[in-house]
């Protein structure tokens, strides 16, 4: 039997990723290059030319024309937060070179942090994927399918009615019988009106969409896609028949990975960002050693992600 060449690939080990990102000063240095790979830009007024100096130990640019000052954190989704640069390394590639999750708990012990304080860098770095991933509509030859995560909870209504469960589009872009990428969406249901906007998002025009018949996925013929049906056989033969095998194959993976790893976590509220993470990982499998600079690049550029956005209203239990 072949080797998965993909599977099968080296990766970044811990001790390489040491080499490069052992010292604050190193991890300064990598993540000054990914907010500005070709020199300092005022976030301000564009200029180039800044003079640079350290207030209480922190690194800081005053523009050369405008006078604004930036730090290196201002204006990115770690604005105001005070973990060291290599903290924030090490949790990006705890949270990229694992095939499955890594649980906020274990991040706490890997990093020698609080819980909190792990939590909500996890899900900092999970909203910078779920960005990321956000504007890259799947083509070509696309399988969808329903699904629903979250299990049912006392009073919370049975089956698909459960409150704890929410819907989600899982998709799968196919290239010569072999997944390139894929999409997990959640939506409001499986109407046409909480479809319609899924599909303008997560499917590029032009596409051939295959589906199993739900009701639902009609709309793609109304926005002018190639959509077929393929009525698949109840129970686990349903699961096998192309096109929807690698589809199955990959929402049992990410259901596996979800359970196996948190214990629970808000479903309705959590599920866009869990479901993100892997989705981002799942995308760019095919060279792990760059997901870490690849991150910290999308680090730099996302806007500001304070804690009340992260927390909403409703309390933490994961």
């Amino acid at each position: 039997m072949a080797i998965n060449g993909i599977q099968f690939q080296k990766g970044l080990s811990l001790a390489a990723f040491l080499k490069d990102y052992g010292t604050e000063d190193q991890c300064e240095t990598a993540f000054i290059k990914a907010r500005w790979p070709h020199g300092f830009i005022c976030p301000c007024c564009s200029h180039t030319a800044a003079y640079e100096f350290r207030r209480q130990e922190r690194r800081y640019w005053q523009c050369g024309a405008c006078r604004h000052q930036t730090s290196l954190r201002s204006g990115t989704v770690m604005e105001h937060g005070h973990l060291p640069l290599t903290k924030l390394y090490l949790a990006i590639y705890l949270m990229t070179q694992s095939k499955t999750n890594i649980a906020a708990l274990a991040l706490m012990r890997q990093l020698g942090i609080s819980w909190k304080a792990a939590w909500l860098l996890k899900h900092k770095l999970m909203e910078v994927m779920a960005q990321r991933e956000a504007d890259h509509p799947l083509e070509g030859d696309v399988s969808v399918d329903d699904a629903y995560l979250g299990g049912e909870r006392t009073g919370g209504g049975p089956g698909r009615g459960s409150s704890n469960k929410v819907a989600f589009v899982a998709a799968v872009e196919m290239r010569e019988g072999r997944p390139q990428r894929v999409r997990f969406d959640p939506v409001a249901g499986f109407s046409f009106a909480a479809l319609t906007p899924w599909a303008r998002l997560a499917v590029a025009p032009g596409s051939c969409v295959v589906s199993d018949g739900l009701l639902g996925f009609e709309v793609l013929e109304r926005l002018g896609y190639t959509h077929k049906v393929v009525l698949a056989p109840r129970g686990k033969a349903g699961t096998e028949i192309e096109p929807f095998k690698w589809l199955n194959v990959l929402l049992g993976n990410l259901k596996t990975s979800l359970s196996g790893t948190h214990h629970a976590f808000k479903f309705a509220k959590y599920a866009r960002r869990y479901l993100a993470e892997v989705q981002y990982r799942f995308n760019r499998r095919a060279d792990m050693a760059a997901m870490v600079p690849r991150l910290a690049v999308a680090v730099a550029q996302t806007r500001p992600c304070p804690k009340r956005m992260v927390l909403g209203k409703a309390e933490v239990r994961t």
